[in-house]
């Protein structure tokens, strides 16, 4: 019950430091009504909805993971941190391709529809981003195209 408390009450001050950091976000006079700032406003808002909960209504009887699965989290950490630093040099689809199929696999255990996942992934939300929101998304690494 503790351990849900105090992970509820990190959250909830990791969100608000994401508040203040979206706050300091410029904004031109001609852009968008909703602006930059609503988007990490909504994820800071769940963050803390969701950390309240764990804070006022922790789970009595939590089973902590053991060896493999904290094995396959450990990796899905690697993972997103990766994906998070390679984004800029690589572009969009490559390490959205490489991260999802790494997740995908983590969930059924097959690798065949697990990479086609990560592919397809990939290349739709490229394309949902890019094209259909209109978003200055890079898809490949610069000189590459796109």
């Amino acid at each position: 019950m503790r351990g849900d408390r105090i992970f509820g009450l990190v959250i909830i001050v990791v969100a608000l430091g994401y508040i203040l950091s979206a706050h300091g976000i410029e904004t031109s006079f001609m852009s968008d009504p909703v602006g930059p700032r609503i988007f990490p406003y909504m994820i800071a808002g769940v963050m803390i909805l969701c950390s309240l909960v764990m804070v006022l209504k922790p789970d009595p009887d939590a089973d902590w993971p053991s060896g493999a699965v904290l094995g396959q989290l450990a990796l899905a950490l690697v993972m997103l941190l990766a994906y998070a630093f390679l984004i800029t040099p690589l572009g969009f689809i490559l390490p959205t391709i490489l991260v999802a199929g790494v997740l995908s696999w983590q969930i059924s255990g097959r690798p065949v529809p697990a990479a086609l996942t990560g592919l397809g992934l990939g290349i739709g939300l490229f394309v949902l981003f890019r094209i259909i929101l209109g978003l200055g998304l890079r898809g490949l690494p610069a000189g590459w195209g796109f």
